[in-house]
C-alpha cells in the first residue's frame, strides 16, 4: 500500500515528472532567503488522479505553481509530458481555491474565457462551452453571473473553464476548501465522475485527508518547509467511493496512515503574506 518517497511503481506514460525541485524566496524586509521546496522528486503517470497533503506553509501550492509554469525552480527540472516546463502553457489548467471569476462576465462567458485566452474561438466554441457547463451541472444558469451563484455552483464554473480547453493536466489548488461540507461532499462526488469522463491526470491540493483518501489513487504527503516527499501511499480502495467509503476498516486504516505522517510534522509560520516574500526566480 506503501512506496519509497519520490518512487512510482504506475506503469505507463508519465503525466509529470519532477526531478530535484527546489524553490526560494526573498524575504523583502530582510533580504534573506526562506527555502519553500528542496529537493523534491516526484512523477504523476497519465490518467492518475494524485492528491498532495501537508502541513500548512510546506510548500504544497508552490509544487502546484511550478508545474503550472508561474514559478520557476532554483534548482531541479519539471517535465510534463517529456517536455521542459518554461511557463504556463494550454496543456495545464488551474482551477483556483478562490474562484477566480470575472464578475462582469456570465456563467457562459465566463467559462468561454480559457477559449479567448488561447484564440481558439471558432464556430464549436458555443457547442463545447454549453457541454461542460451541464458536465459540471450548470445548465440553466448560462446567463448568470457570479453574484447570483453559491459557491459551490462560482467553484462549478471555475472547473468548467479550465475542463473547456481540454488541457492534458489538470492542476486543483484546494478548490473546495471555501465551500461548507455538505457542499465540498457533492463536489466531491461530481469531480470522482467528470474526471472518470474526461481522463486527465489531475495534481489536487488539499489540506482534508479523508478527502485525499476519497479522491486520489496515490497520496503524496509532504514534509515542514522545507517540503519534500515524505511518503506516497497508494489508495486501493475500490471506487465509485462515497460517504459510506469512510466506514470501510480499509478506508480508516489509510485515513489514519496519513494522520501519523502529518502528526510528525509541525506546521511552518504563515509568515509569507507579512514578510512580503518575492520568489527568486519567477517565470
Amino acid at each position: 500500500m506503501q512506496v519509497a518517497a519520490g518512487q512510482d511503481r504506475r506503469p505507463g506514460i508519465l503525466a509529470v515528472q519532477a526531478r530535484g525541485v527546489s524553490v526560494e524566496y526573498e524575504r523583502t524586509r530582510d533580504k534573506s532567503t526562506l527555502i519553500a521546496l528542496e529537493d523534491f522528486t516526484l512523477d504523476v503517470a497519465e490518467g492518475e488522479f494524485l492528491a498532495i497533503v501537508g502541513p500548512s506553509g510546506c510548500g504544497k501550492s508552490t509544487f502546484l505553481n511550478v508545474v503550472a509554469g508561474l514559478v520557476a525552480p532554483a534548482a531541479g527540472e519539471i517535465m510534463v509530458y517529456g517536455k521542459p516546463v518554461t511557463g504556463p502553457g494550454p496543456d495545464r489548467a488551474v482551477v483556483f481555491q478562490d474562484y477566480a471569476l470575472m464578475p462582469w462576465r456570465t456563467v457562459e462567458s465566463n467559462v468561454r474565457f480559457g477559449l479567448e485566452m488561447q484564440h481558439r474561438i471558432d464556430s464549436d466554441t458555443g457547442a463545447k462551452v454549453a457541454r461542460y457547463i451541464k458536465m459540471v451541472g450548470l445548465q440553466g444558469f448560462e446567463r448568470s453571473y457570479p453574484r447570483e451563484l453559491s459557491g459551490g455552483m462560482r467553484q462549478r464554473v471555475g472547473l468548467a473553464r479550465a475542463l473547456v480547453t481540454e488541457p492534458r493536466l489538470l492542476l486543483m489548488d484546494e478548490p473546495f476548501a471555501a465551500v461548507d461540507a455538505m457542499t465540498r461532499e457533492i463536489m466531491q462526488e461530481e469531480l470522482t465522475k467528470i474526471v472518470a469522463t474526461t481522463g486527465q491526470p489531475i495534481i489536487f491540493i488539499t489540506h482534508g485527508v479523508d478527502e485525499a483518501v476519497t479522491l486520489a489513487d496515490r497520496i503524496a504527503v509532504v514534509t515542514n518547509r522545507p517540503g519534500r516527499i515524505k511518503e506516497i501511499i497508494e489508495v486501493d480502495l475500490p471506487r465509485p467511493r462515497s460517504r459510506a467509503s469512510r466506514q470501510l476498516p480499509a478506508f480508516q486504516a489509510l485515513r489514519d496512515r496519513v494522520w501519523e505522517l502529518l502528526a510528525d510534522e509541525r506546521p511552518a509560520e504563515a509568515e509569507a503574506e507579512a514578510a512580503g516574500l518575492t520568489a527568486t526566480s519567477e517565470v
